[in-house]
Protein backbone atom coordinates (compact mmCIF):
# COMPACT_ATOMS: atom_id res chain seq x y z
CA UNK A 1 0.00 0.00 0.00
CA UNK A 2 0.84 3.22 -0.76
CA UNK A 3 1.67 5.64 1.93
CA UNK A 4 0.89 9.72 2.54
CA UNK A 5 4.19 10.18 1.36
CA UNK A 6 3.64 8.48 -1.92
CA UNK A 7 1.04 10.90 -2.66
CA UNK A 8 2.66 14.34 -1.97
CA UNK A 9 6.36 12.76 -4.05
CA UNK A 10 3.26 12.36 -6.78
CA UNK A 11 2.11 15.95 -6.50
CA UNK A 12 5.77 16.58 -6.41
CA UNK A 13 6.43 14.95 -9.85
CA UNK A 14 3.03 16.58 -11.04
CA UNK A 15 4.05 20.01 -10.01
CA UNK A 16 6.96 19.69 -12.23
CA UNK A 17 5.28 19.56 -15.05
CA UNK A 18 4.55 23.29 -15.93
CA UNK A 19 7.83 23.86 -14.08
CA UNK A 20 9.51 22.04 -17.45
CA UNK A 21 7.04 23.69 -19.52
CA UNK A 22 8.78 27.15 -18.31
CA UNK A 23 12.35 26.38 -18.08
CA UNK A 24 12.85 28.97 -20.61
CA UNK A 25 12.90 31.93 -18.24
CA UNK A 26 15.69 32.93 -16.38
CA UNK A 27 13.87 33.32 -13.23
CA UNK A 28 13.87 30.42 -11.07
CA UNK A 29 10.05 29.05 -10.96
CA UNK A 30 8.24 29.04 -7.95
CA UNK A 31 5.76 26.69 -6.81
CA UNK A 32 2.51 27.60 -4.49
CA UNK A 33 1.97 24.87 -2.08
CA UNK A 34 -0.94 24.79 -0.07
CA UNK A 35 -1.65 22.59 2.53
CA UNK A 36 -4.92 22.57 4.97
CA UNK A 37 -2.69 21.44 7.83
CA UNK A 38 0.17 22.74 9.45
CA UNK A 39 3.76 22.89 9.13
CA UNK A 40 4.77 20.59 11.79
CA UNK A 41 2.32 18.32 10.92
CA UNK A 42 3.74 18.17 7.59
CA UNK A 43 6.98 17.04 7.92
CA UNK A 44 6.99 13.70 6.37
CA UNK A 45 5.05 15.05 3.60
CA UNK A 46 7.08 17.73 3.45
CA UNK A 47 10.01 15.31 2.46
CA UNK A 48 8.21 13.09 -0.32
CA UNK A 49 6.89 16.72 -2.08
CA UNK A 50 10.66 17.80 -2.39
CA UNK A 51 11.04 14.03 -3.66
CA UNK A 52 8.78 14.05 -5.66
CA UNK A 53 10.29 17.26 -7.22
CA UNK A 54 14.12 15.61 -7.31
CA UNK A 55 12.77 12.73 -9.34
CA UNK A 56 11.99 14.74 -11.85
CA UNK A 57 14.96 17.12 -11.90
CA UNK A 58 14.29 20.06 -9.63
CA UNK A 59 15.75 20.73 -6.37
CA UNK A 60 14.44 22.90 -4.05
CA UNK A 61 16.84 26.04 -3.79
CA UNK A 62 18.67 25.21 -6.79
CA UNK A 63 16.31 25.43 -9.68
CA UNK A 64 13.19 25.48 -7.55
CA UNK A 65 11.35 27.60 -5.33
CA UNK A 66 8.58 26.33 -3.27
CA UNK A 67 6.45 29.04 -1.35
CA UNK A 68 4.51 26.64 1.88
CA UNK A 69 0.87 27.83 3.02
CA UNK A 70 0.13 26.41 5.79
CA UNK A 71 -3.78 26.83 6.68
CA UNK A 72 -4.06 25.10 9.99
CA UNK A 73 -7.30 24.05 9.72
CA UNK A 74 -8.39 28.25 8.69
CA UNK A 75 -10.02 28.33 5.37
CA UNK A 76 -11.21 31.41 5.81
CA UNK A 77 -7.58 32.71 4.50
CA UNK A 78 -8.57 30.75 1.69
CA UNK A 79 -9.53 34.00 -1.11
CA UNK A 80 -6.77 36.36 0.58
CA UNK A 81 -3.89 33.28 -0.06
CA UNK A 82 -5.09 33.12 -3.39
CA UNK A 83 -4.47 36.61 -4.55
CA UNK A 84 -0.99 36.40 -2.99
CA UNK A 85 -0.11 33.14 -5.31
CA UNK A 86 -1.28 35.66 -8.09
CA UNK A 87 1.18 38.42 -7.18
CA UNK A 88 3.96 37.59 -7.38
CA UNK A 89 3.07 35.15 -10.50
CA UNK A 90 3.96 31.39 -9.30
CA UNK A 91 4.47 28.72 -11.97
CA UNK A 92 2.11 26.34 -10.24
CA UNK A 93 -0.36 25.54 -7.51
CA UNK A 94 -0.20 22.10 -5.81
CA UNK A 95 -2.87 21.34 -3.14
CA UNK A 96 -3.95 18.10 -1.62
CA UNK A 97 -7.26 19.68 -0.56
CA UNK A 98 -10.99 21.03 -1.57
CA UNK A 99 -11.36 23.79 -0.15
CA UNK A 100 -8.02 25.02 -1.73
CA UNK A 101 -8.37 23.53 -4.86
CA UNK A 102 -11.96 25.49 -5.83
CA UNK A 103 -10.58 28.76 -4.15
CA UNK A 104 -7.91 28.63 -6.81
CA UNK A 105 -10.27 27.29 -9.86
CA UNK A 106 -12.47 30.24 -8.63
CA UNK A 107 -9.45 33.09 -8.45
CA UNK A 108 -7.17 31.68 -10.79
CA UNK A 109 -7.39 30.70 -14.40
CA UNK A 110 -4.15 31.61 -15.79
CA UNK A 111 -1.91 29.22 -13.36
CA UNK A 112 -1.83 25.44 -13.45
CA UNK A 113 -2.90 23.89 -10.63
CA UNK A 114 -2.45 20.43 -9.41
CA UNK A 115 -4.99 19.27 -6.92
CA UNK A 116 -5.88 16.08 -4.39
CA UNK A 117 -9.47 16.51 -4.18
CA UNK A 118 -12.29 14.17 -1.86
CA UNK A 119 -15.23 14.30 -4.60
CA UNK A 120 -15.58 13.57 -8.13
CA UNK A 121 -13.83 16.86 -9.56
CA UNK A 122 -16.52 17.05 -12.51
CA UNK A 123 -19.10 17.46 -10.44
CA UNK A 124 -16.61 20.04 -7.98
CA UNK A 125 -16.62 22.28 -11.33
CA UNK A 126 -12.80 21.89 -11.76
CA UNK A 127 -12.36 20.08 -14.87
CA UNK A 128 -14.87 19.24 -17.68
CA UNK A 129 -14.16 15.60 -17.83
CA UNK A 130 -11.88 13.24 -16.47
CA UNK A 131 -10.86 11.90 -20.00
CA UNK A 132 -9.92 15.36 -21.15
CA UNK A 133 -9.74 17.84 -18.21
CA UNK A 134 -9.07 20.50 -19.84
CA UNK A 135 -8.25 24.06 -18.52
CA UNK A 136 -5.71 25.19 -15.65
CA UNK A 137 -6.95 21.92 -13.35
CA UNK A 138 -5.97 19.01 -12.76
CA UNK A 139 -5.96 16.08 -10.09
CA UNK A 140 -6.77 13.33 -8.10
CA UNK A 141 -9.80 12.21 -6.58
CA UNK A 142 -9.71 10.78 -2.96
CA UNK A 143 -13.31 8.95 -2.98
CA UNK A 144 -14.42 9.95 0.18
CA UNK A 145 -17.94 9.95 -0.31
CA UNK A 146 -17.79 5.95 -1.36
CA UNK A 147 -16.67 5.41 1.50
CA UNK A 148 -19.07 6.62 4.09
CA UNK A 149 -21.80 3.91 4.05
CA UNK A 150 -18.77 1.05 4.23
CA UNK A 151 -17.76 3.40 7.18
CA UNK A 152 -21.39 3.47 8.73
CA UNK A 153 -21.86 -0.06 8.26
CA UNK A 154 -18.38 -1.61 9.47
CA UNK A 155 -19.63 0.61 12.93
CA UNK A 156 -23.04 -0.83 13.16
CA UNK A 157 -21.32 -4.36 12.68
CA UNK A 158 -18.88 -3.90 15.53
CA UNK A 159 -21.67 -2.15 17.82
CA UNK A 160 -24.92 -3.92 16.88
CA UNK A 161 -27.55 -2.85 19.50
CA UNK A 162 -26.89 0.74 18.47
CA UNK A 163 -29.44 3.15 17.29
CA UNK A 164 -28.52 6.70 17.00
CA UNK A 165 -25.31 7.31 15.70
CA UNK A 166 -23.89 11.02 16.34
CA UNK A 167 -22.10 12.62 13.36
CA UNK A 168 -19.72 15.01 14.04
CA UNK A 169 -18.55 17.11 10.74
CA UNK A 170 -16.53 20.61 10.34
CA UNK A 171 -18.77 23.18 8.82
CA UNK A 172 -15.67 25.15 7.81
CA UNK A 173 -14.77 22.32 5.75
CA UNK A 174 -17.83 22.41 3.75
CA UNK A 175 -17.05 19.98 0.86
CA UNK A 176 -16.16 17.22 2.91
CA UNK A 177 -19.07 17.56 5.54
CA UNK A 178 -20.97 18.33 2.53
CA UNK A 179 -20.39 15.07 1.07
CA UNK A 180 -20.97 13.17 4.61
CA UNK A 181 -24.08 14.77 5.36
CA UNK A 182 -25.13 13.82 1.45
CA UNK A 183 -24.33 10.32 2.24
CA UNK A 184 -25.12 9.60 5.78
CA UNK A 185 -28.73 9.47 5.53
CA UNK A 186 -29.07 6.78 2.59
CA UNK A 187 -26.84 4.29 4.53
CA UNK A 188 -28.48 5.07 7.72
CA UNK A 189 -32.07 4.38 6.83
CA UNK A 190 -30.78 0.86 4.78
CA UNK A 191 -29.28 -0.16 8.66
CA UNK A 192 -32.39 1.00 10.38
CA UNK A 193 -30.33 4.09 12.26
CA UNK A 194 -31.04 7.18 13.62
CA UNK A 195 -28.84 9.93 12.86
CA UNK A 196 -27.31 13.39 15.15
CA UNK A 197 -25.78 15.57 12.89
CA UNK A 198 -22.56 17.55 15.52
CA UNK A 199 -20.59 20.83 14.21
CA UNK A 200 -17.18 21.22 15.28
CA UNK A 201 -14.62 23.74 14.49
CA UNK A 202 -12.90 24.44 17.31
CA UNK A 203 -11.35 22.34 19.97
CA UNK A 204 -14.02 23.94 22.59
CA UNK A 205 -16.83 23.01 20.19
CA UNK A 206 -15.68 19.22 19.86
CA UNK A 207 -15.74 19.37 23.66
CA UNK A 208 -19.43 20.49 23.37
CA UNK A 209 -20.23 17.78 20.85
CA UNK A 210 -19.26 15.23 23.52
CA UNK A 211 -21.24 17.03 25.71
CA UNK A 212 -24.19 17.15 23.34
CA UNK A 213 -23.76 13.68 22.29
CA UNK A 214 -23.67 12.08 25.98
CA UNK A 215 -26.92 14.23 27.10
CA UNK A 216 -28.96 12.89 24.03
CA UNK A 217 -27.47 9.55 24.98
CA UNK A 218 -25.94 8.57 21.23
CA UNK A 219 -24.89 5.15 21.02
CA UNK A 220 -21.89 5.85 18.60
CA UNK A 221 -20.07 8.34 16.72
CA UNK A 222 -19.21 8.73 13.31
CA UNK A 223 -16.46 11.56 12.55
CA UNK A 224 -16.01 12.66 9.09
CA UNK A 225 -13.01 12.95 7.95
CA UNK A 226 -11.08 16.49 8.01
CA UNK A 227 -7.72 17.52 8.38
CA UNK A 228 -9.01 19.97 12.07
CA UNK A 229 -10.22 16.17 13.49
CA UNK A 230 -6.82 14.69 12.58
CA UNK A 231 -4.64 17.68 14.09
CA UNK A 232 -6.87 17.04 17.15
CA UNK A 233 -7.09 12.79 16.82
CA UNK A 234 -5.71 13.00 20.44
CA UNK A 235 -8.64 14.92 21.97
CA UNK A 236 -11.35 12.93 19.77
CA UNK A 237 -10.09 9.16 20.84
CA UNK A 238 -9.68 10.35 24.90
CA UNK A 239 -13.24 12.28 24.93
CA UNK A 240 -14.68 8.93 23.10
CA UNK A 241 -12.84 7.12 25.65
CA UNK A 242 -14.14 8.96 28.58
CA UNK A 243 -17.57 8.49 27.72
CA UNK A 244 -17.73 5.33 26.04
CA UNK A 245 -18.69 5.92 23.06
CA UNK A 246 -17.55 3.89 20.02
CA UNK A 247 -16.51 5.84 17.38
CA UNK A 248 -15.12 5.39 13.86
CA UNK A 249 -13.00 7.56 12.42
CA UNK A 250 -11.11 7.59 8.29
CA UNK A 251 -7.82 7.42 9.09
CA UNK A 252 -5.54 4.81 11.12
CA UNK A 253 -3.94 7.69 12.93
CA UNK A 254 -6.83 8.21 15.13
CA UNK A 255 -6.65 4.23 16.06
CA UNK A 256 -2.72 4.44 16.93
CA UNK A 257 -3.67 7.12 19.58
CA UNK A 258 -6.10 4.85 21.41
CA UNK A 259 -9.41 5.26 18.99
CA UNK A 260 -11.52 2.24 18.77
CA UNK A 261 -11.85 1.70 14.82
CA UNK A 262 -11.10 3.29 11.44
CA UNK A 263 -11.79 2.34 7.81
CA UNK A 264 -9.62 3.66 5.08
CA UNK A 265 -6.42 3.85 3.62
CA UNK A 266 -3.80 3.00 6.38
CA UNK A 267 -1.98 6.31 6.32
CA UNK A 268 -2.30 9.80 7.82
CA UNK A 269 -4.84 10.92 4.84
CA UNK A 270 -7.04 7.87 3.86
CA UNK A 271 -7.54 8.20 -0.02
CA UNK A 272 -3.64 7.99 -1.26
CA UNK A 273 -3.31 7.18 -5.11
CA UNK A 274 -1.74 4.57 -6.59
CA UNK A 275 -0.76 6.06 -10.11
CA UNK A 276 -0.39 9.22 -11.51
CA UNK A 277 -1.61 11.49 -14.55
CA UNK A 278 -0.39 11.34 -17.76
CA UNK A 279 1.10 15.47 -18.72
CA UNK A 280 1.23 17.65 -21.78
CA UNK A 281 2.09 20.61 -20.59
CA UNK A 282 3.17 23.80 -22.68
CA UNK A 283 3.99 27.37 -21.85
CA UNK A 284 0.43 28.63 -21.55
CA UNK A 285 -1.75 25.50 -20.22
CA UNK A 286 -1.49 22.46 -18.49
CA UNK A 287 -3.54 19.69 -19.68
CA UNK A 288 -3.60 16.73 -18.33
CA UNK A 289 -5.12 13.29 -18.23
CA UNK A 290 -7.07 12.78 -15.23
CA UNK A 291 -6.62 9.25 -13.56
CA UNK A 292 -9.43 7.62 -11.05
CA UNK A 293 -6.61 4.80 -9.03
CA UNK A 294 -6.59 4.63 -5.48
CA UNK A 295 -5.48 2.30 -3.10
CA UNK A 296 -7.42 0.01 -1.38
CA UNK A 297 -8.90 1.01 2.14
CA UNK A 298 -8.61 -1.22 4.90
CA UNK A 299 -9.86 -1.98 8.40
CA UNK A 300 -7.69 -1.19 11.86
CA UNK A 301 -9.18 -1.67 15.34
CA UNK A 302 -7.69 -0.58 18.57
CA UNK A 303 -5.89 -3.21 20.53
CA UNK A 304 -8.39 -3.44 23.32
CA UNK A 305 -9.70 -6.72 23.52
CA UNK A 306 -13.65 -5.35 23.79
CA UNK A 307 -15.05 -1.84 22.34
CA UNK A 308 -16.66 0.44 24.83
CA UNK A 309 -20.10 -0.12 25.26
CA UNK A 310 -22.99 2.24 26.06
CA UNK A 311 -25.85 1.04 27.58
CA UNK A 312 -28.47 0.14 24.69
CA UNK A 313 -31.76 -0.45 25.73
CA UNK A 314 -33.93 0.17 22.32
CA UNK A 315 -35.44 -2.83 20.58
CA UNK A 316 -34.66 -2.54 16.75
CA UNK A 317 -35.24 -5.45 14.42
CA UNK A 318 -32.33 -7.45 12.97
CA UNK A 319 -30.56 -5.91 9.45
CA UNK A 320 -30.73 -7.86 7.01
CA UNK A 321 -27.27 -6.73 5.35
Amino acid sequence: MMRRRAFITLLGGAAAWPLAARAQQPAVPVVGFVSARSAEASVRSNAAFRKGLSETGYVEGQNVAVEYHWLEGQFSRLPSLMAELVHPRVAVIVTPNNAAALAAKAAITTIPIVFGVAEDPVKLGLVASLARPDGNATGINFFVGEVVAKRLGLLHDLVPKAVRIAVQVNPANATVAEITLREIPEAARALGLQVQVLNASTSREIEATFATLVRDRADALFVAPDVFFTSRRVQLATLAARHAIPATYGIREYVKVGGLMSYGDPTLRARIVSSASTPVASSKTLSLRTCRSCSRPSLNLSSISTPPRRSVSRSRPACSR
